[in-house]
């Protein structure tokens, strides 16, 4: 028997700047806080995805902040997850829960889990950081599509006017 290398996958957040800090990019592997969070929530698979979307979306705006300043991502979707809350640190400390743990819709396609039909396609996108100032910053926009990454890229667009491609995958 042939012995063989234990691989794990480690979550881990990577950024990287370019064009004379003119463009800002992250990557973000979250495979075992979804895990942690889905065997924690006990959520079905749709369920899972919209959730760690969501707080994968949160880490990542979450290493832009710094020192002590944190944020709250809440996604309020007309679909049956109903909200979705995730909290996120310049520490790289996340956390979510989702409201209705145990939804399932059929799949787009072999491979393509419908989050859309899950989160819903009409409510808001709002994201409170706390920067240590006396009152928050408090930004919001409206679902576009209930694809979390494409609702994502709508909020940075609207809310902070920050021109972004974001990328969520399950």
């Amino acid at each position: 028997m042939e012995n063989t290398a234990n691989t794990t996958t480690q979550d881990r957040l990577i950024r990287g700047i370019a064009l004379n800090g003119k463009v800002r990019a992250f990557a973000v592997r979250t495979t075992e806080l979804v895990e942690e969070l889905r065997r924690r929530h006990d959520t079905f698979p749709t369920t899972t995805a919209a959730l760690g979307r969501t707080v994968t979306a949160a880490a990542m705006m979450g290493a832009m902040l710094k020192g002590e300043e944190k944020l709250t991502v809440q996604v309020k979707g007309d679909g049956p997850v109903g909200q979705i809350i995730a909290d996120a640190n310049a520490k790289g400390e996340v956390r979510g829960t989702v409201k209705n743990p145990h939804v399932q819709t059929p799949s787009k396609r072999p491979g393509k889990m419908d989050v859309a039909a899950a989160v819903g396609t009409s409510g808001y996108i709002y994201v409170t950081k706390d920067l240590g100032l006396k009152e928050p910053y408090s930004g919001s926009s409206p679902i576009v599509s209930g694809e979390i990454a494409e609702d994502f890229t709508y909020y940075f667009a609207v809310s902070e006017q920050t021109p972004s491609a974001v990328g969520l995958g399950f």
